[in-house]
């Protein structure tokens, strides 16, 4: 079993992979965390209150106890994962353990996303329930633990038993006690174009916090943070990690006591969110996904990968290798019409595309971006024949056909502002603050959520539609809808987050076979939460290739490569400037969905035979991308090379992308050593040289860049 309840020792111990997690509920009934670390032999993890003497007169013991819940008011002094404030105005809660269950599975969470089994076995889940007995709070901590990975996932269940209302405050899935200080916090920091960027900090006595207040989970923080100890590297040492499943805003925090121990907490963002609950409601918090390592960043980044895209994404596209794609947007931006896309398609069928992707200005008078937003109908001076005529053509040509929405935005400028002013998120008497001279839609309303699922499927259903790009490009403000009463306003970004996840179900599960990929200025809704709707999210709008290195490795701390779009661009690069060969462009672009962003009718007769070869090249590789087990070699934040390498899960098949940004003279050749081999296996290379596993992974093989971006594919197979 992978959750062991003993009785006489009152503790639950959850296992599984090389993990294990262990509750244990004292004589007071309270939830206390005894161990989350590497798997112990059977149940051997005890409660000794010894162990938690407080040698000051003036300390509470309720203060330096593990609690798995953490409440404030009665001795407890941090942040607490359940924030209550009473109808009387006082936030003392005090939770009390009056029950549990242990069941196979893992259940769903409602309106949410979440990991989830597709057998019973997989995994095995514990529902604590704890109790308030003055308010009639009521909380289920819902734990499941992954059999194979040890991967384990909380949320809380709250429900007002009482007779009166309160308001919850705080709420923190996750917020667990570790034995240890003296610890690194790792963070995915960054901006708009250069997301994701692996910070380290030590962290010392108080709070590290990360968090995003904007109404979506960001560029500038990722809703991840993982604690390790300071000799962690890629390959070794100890890493706990939380990943929110969310989109929205969020915090993340490790605070390190008086003593020396730290907490890692993570959960909705109390400077945006709080929850009234009348008598007989209920709330569910988003899920926090726990994975402990104890081989390094790469053993943590593998456990998410494996889950986030067998357990976490769904439907038909899901084990699919997702096709080629040409964007038009670099390419023609808003200056087109319909023979003109139709020769950009023409030239990328030519070169192996096997999707062509409209991007912004197809729709209403859309010929910059100051209006139409809203008003999802084409445009019959760009496209006469209508989207279902173009579709059609492009289908002819034997591509598929993809579009671009921003469903979620409005234009002052457009039909549906002017016949509904009041569907914006404002404030009343406030300046309504345009950005990308843009508003954005109430989605906490109702009849907003249902405009937006039927418009968009309207589009969706009469034009022969393959993939969609989902974006959303700005930032919350005046972040309060006029929908609510007063005593509600602050529910708004959270009930934005709830409704944008009701349009996404309904629109997904009405279209099941579309490949759908989500965007947010980029990379700054690159998170858990979308990826349960689409199965990948456009990385950046940076796409100079060495910029991609660093964002594609940071990305990849926690996601797989198969949710990254990566696309090769026209130089100079329209976002940095820099004019990077085509063959790296491509080489790179290939660590992701692979596609392009330019315009295939202006490549040189030399360019676009290399475009060939390098699409019949992703062609036979991209099931290895997109499945096999991703190693992280040398980072480009610690030097001019980078390496990562996918390796199949029968170690016979291995792809090696080595990476030059700058050459650095006088230097030796470069060596690389790879992970994940067979030791006991000989490898072949293209050009017949062989190698045994044992030495590429312990001696390592010399690549050979030559100059300022350069690079190098190397296919291996035992």
């Amino acid at each position: 079993m992978s959750v062991e309840w003993n009785i006489s020792a009152q503790t639950w111990t959850l296992s599984g992979g090389n993990t294990s997690y262990v509750l244990h509920r004292d004589a007071e009934n309270r939830l206390l965390n005894l161990y989350w670390g590497l798997r112990l032999p059977g149940d051997t993890v005890r409660f000794d209150p010894a162990d938690y003497i407080s040698f000051a007169s003036f300390d509470l013991p309720v203060s330096v106890l593990p609690l798995e819940v953490p409440v404030c008011g009665s001795g407890w002094f941090g942040q607490p994962a359940v924030g209550v404030r009473s109808a009387g105005g006082d936030e003392v809660v005090d939770l009390r353990v009056v029950s549990a269950d242990i069941f196979s599975g893992k259940p769903a969470l409602p309106g949410l996303p979440a990991v989830y089994t597709e057998k019973e076995d997989e995994a095995e889940s514990l529902a604590v329930h704890l109790e308030d007995a003055l308010t009639g709070l009521k909380v289920t901590a819902l734990y499941s633990v992954f059999t194979q990975s040890g991967a384990v996932t909380r949320s809380l269940f709250l429900e007002n038993a009482g007779s009166a209302p309160f308001t919850v405050t705080s709420l923190l899935p996750a917020s667990v006690p570790l034995w240890q200080g003296n610890l690194d916090a790792v963070h995915l920091n960054g901006a708009w174009a250069r997301e994701r960027r692996v910070i380290r900090t030590p962290v010392s006595e108080g709070d590290f916090r990360i968090s995003s207040a904007r109404g979506a989970s960001g560029h500038e923080e990722n809703p991840f943070l993982a604690l390790c100890e300071p000799n962690t590297d890629e390959f070794s040492g100890s890493v706990w990690a939380a990943s929110l499943v969310y989109s929205g805003s969020f915090q993340a925090f490790c605070h390190t006591d008086i003593f020396g121990h730290s907490r890692l907490s993570v959960g909705m963002n109390p400077e945006v969110f709080s929850w009234l609950l009348h008598p007989g409601e209920t709330l569910t918090s988003p899920e926090a996904v726990l994975i402990h390592s104890d081989s390094g960043f790469n053993g943590m980044s593998q456990t998410f990968h494996s889950l986030y895209r067998t357990r976490l994404a769904r439907g038909f596209w899901r084990d699919r290798s997702r096709p080629v794609l040409l964007n038009s947007w670099e390419g023609v931006y808003f200056d087109f019409n319909e023979e003109k896309l139709l020769s950009v398609a023409a030239k990328a069928a030519e070169l192996g595309v096997e999707l062509f992707v409209l991007d912004d200005g197809w729709f209403g008078k859309r010929n910059a971006d100051n209006c139409s937003l809203g008003d999802w109908v084409a445009n019959p001076q760009k496209l006469p024949t209508g989207l279902s005529g173009l579709s059609e053509k492009v289908h002819a040509l034997g591509l598929q056909f993809g579009l671009w929405f921003e469903p979620e935005m409005v234009s002052p400028d457009s039909d549906l502002y002017r016949a509904h002013p009041d569907w914006c998120l404002h404030v009343q008497g406030r300046p309504r603050t345009q950005a990308r001279q843009q508003l954005i839609l109430d989605l906490s309303r109702r009849e907003v959520q249902d405009y937006i699922i039927s418009s968009v499927s309207s589009v969706l259903s009469s034009s022969g539609i393959d993939y969609v790009k989902w974006d959303m490009n700005r930032n919350m403000t005046e972040a309060f809808s006029e929908a609510l009463p007063p005593e509600r306003k602050k529910e708004t970004q959270h009930r934005y987050i709830l409704g944008l996840y009701r349009v996404l179900e309904a629109i997904t599960s009405a279209f099941p076979q579309i490949l759908f990929e989500s965007c947010s200025g980029g990379g700054g809704r690159f998170d858990p939460g979308m990826l349960f709707y689409m199965p990948q999210t456009w990385t950046s709008d940076d796409t100079d290739a060495v910029e991609r290195l660093k964002l594609q490795y940071g990305t990849s701390f926690v996601y797989p490569a198969s949710a990254m779009g990566a696309h090769v661009s026209a130089v100079p690069n329209h976002q940095t400037g820099r004019s990077v060969p085509l063959k790296m462009r491509g080489d790179v672009a290939l660590g992701g969905n692979f596609g392009f962003e330019l315009d295939p009718c202006k490549l040189t007769q030399e360019e676009a035979e290399e475009a060939k070869r390098m699409i019949a090249r992703v062609k036979s590789l991209r099931d290895l991308t997109r499945r096999g087990t991703f190693w992280r070699l040398l980072s480009p934040f610690e030097g001019q090379n980078t390496a990562w390498a996918f390796v199949s899960e029968d170690r016979t098949n291995v792809i090696l992308c080595v990476y030059c940004a700058l050459s650095v003279p006088n230097s030796a050749p470069l060596r690389v050593r790879l992970r994940g081999l067979d030791p006991a296996v000989w490898y072949k290379a293209e050009d017949g040289r062989r190698f045994f596993g044992a030495t590429l992974m312990y001696q390592g093989l010399t690549v050979p860049l030559k100059g300022d971006f350069s690079s190098e594919i190397i296919l291996l197979n035992a």
